[in-house]
């Protein structure tokens, strides 16, 4: 997540995994999972959903990973919880 910039800090994509708001399948992920190309995730951020398709995992973080390369986004909508 961070090296694809879908989330700013590894301690923000770690938070989100631990709270259920990505998820694949409708299932939550571990934060343990080995994403790999193919994938279809749904990402829920504070007021939106994102969904994406991983398209490539890079083997290591380099300067040179082009994040855009990385994933493709197949959604987005916003979210409609109404607050009570």
């Amino acid at each position: 997540m961070k090296v694809s910039r879908l989330a700013k800090r590894r301690s923000e994509a770690h938070e989100a995994l631990e709270h259920g708001r990505i998820t694949k399948d409708g299932k939550p992920l571990r934060p343990g999972y080995q994403v790999k190309p193919g994938d279809v995730l749904e990402i829920h951020y504070a007021t939106k959903f994102v969904t994406v398709r991983v398209l490539e995992v890079p083997l290591r973080v380099t300067p040179a990973v082009r994040a855009d390369l990385l994933y493709e986004v197949l959604g987005s909508r916003k979210d409609d919880a109404e607050w009570l």
